[in-house]
């Protein structure tokens, strides 16, 4: 069997730099990296420990799949996350794949290759005739048509929550922003626990959302204030929505929460973006985080799952904003 010094003697490199090629863990040339890469594929050449897992369809590596590890939601989810899994003996591998799908695409490929135990996604984009059954995975604020068990937080009711807090408030002309995924996802539930509750409670609520990525922010908030000129509160999708609705509208000249109320949903207002301390729908994220790997664990041992959607419960987080 080749050895990891066969491949070393016969790229011309020390075993180091093949062990840093193989877990790409270290500054490697770009040319020196490809010859070694090279070598591996000529030589067929398989880690010991992949083919051990292999082998043993047995593996102590569970993947993130994450559209942003700089998101602060998404890095609190990641450290709770990598957390439970070492409690358990598990290691990480993440996989940040810039909301790409084609990225994610070549991602899930090399994981069936190299057999990790599980998956733990957030992904908006249509791939879902790539994820199989033949690794577990579990997904994060996205239901799937496959049995793909998914942890979200009660987006709707958040939603709910959302829209009272501001009537509560005194906004009489509450706006939603966001962004419409390319596939469905939990978080549009928001827009819908918001729309729900300003129909119960008789509030002319207003919806301005545009397809997500959003390239150009100044062109989007530009948008909606000409739309929106007479908004009073605003409900973002999410937490960096709203501080960046908070910047554009001060510079407008706009006082918060004086002439417009804000609320977020995350509950990431503790990082510097935001100030004042952003009033907002709080994601119970360690729960989610963990939550997310006992079910993957369960399904990892076989078990059948009762229900395929678990829904956490939200809180309101009150900051400076409201």
């Amino acid at each position: 069997m080749t050895s990891i010094k066969d491949i070393a003697q016969i790229a011309g490199v020390a075993v180091g730099t093949v062990s840093r090629v193989i877990n790409n863990s270290g500054p490697v040339k770009l040319e020196t990296r490809r010859k070694v890469e090279e070598v591996i594929r000529r030589m067929n050449y398989v880690p010991n420990e992949v083919a051990r897992n292999f082998k043993m369809q047995k593996s102590k590596m569970v993947a993130l799949l994450l559209p942003s590890i700089w998101h602060p939601f998404f890095s609190e989810l990641a450290y709770y996350i990598e957390d439970e899994l070492d409690q358990s003996g598990f290691k990480l591998m993440l996989c940040n794949s810039g909301g790409k799908p084609e990225k994610e695409l070549y991602y899930l490929d090399m994981l069936r290759q190299n057999k990790v135990a599980g998956i733990v996604g957030i992904t908006y984009n249509d791939i879902e005739k790539n994820v199989g059954p033949e690794i577990p995975m579990v997904s994060i604020d996205r239901r799937f048509d496959r049995k793909i068990t998914c942890v979200t937080s009660d987006n709707f009711e958040g939603g709910r929550i959302a829209l009272q807090e501001l009537v509560k408030a005194g906004v009489q002309r509450p706006v939603f922003i966001g962004a419409v995924a390319a596939m469905s996802s939990e978080t549009m539930n928001r827009k819908a626990g918001f729309v729900h509750e300003a129909q119960r409670l008789g509030v002319d609520g207003s919806i301005f959302e545009r397809p997500d990525p959003v390239m150009d922010e100044e062109a989007y908030f530009d948008e909606f204030f000409r739309i929106h000129p007479e908004a009073d509160g605003v409900f973002a999708i999410n937490d960096m929505f709203a501080a960046k609705y908070i910047d554009r509208a001060v510079k407008l000249g706009l006082k918060v929460p004086e002439d417009v109320k804000v609320i977020g949903y995350d509950g990431i207002q503790s990082h510097t973006y935001f100030h004042p301390v952003l009033s907002t729908i709080r994601q119970p994220v360690e729960a989610m985080a963990r939550t997310a790997v006992q079910l993957l664990f369960r399904k990892m041992n076989g078990e059948g799952l009762p229900r395929e959607t678990y829904r956490l419960p939200v809180i309101f987080r009150r900051g400076e904003t409201t």
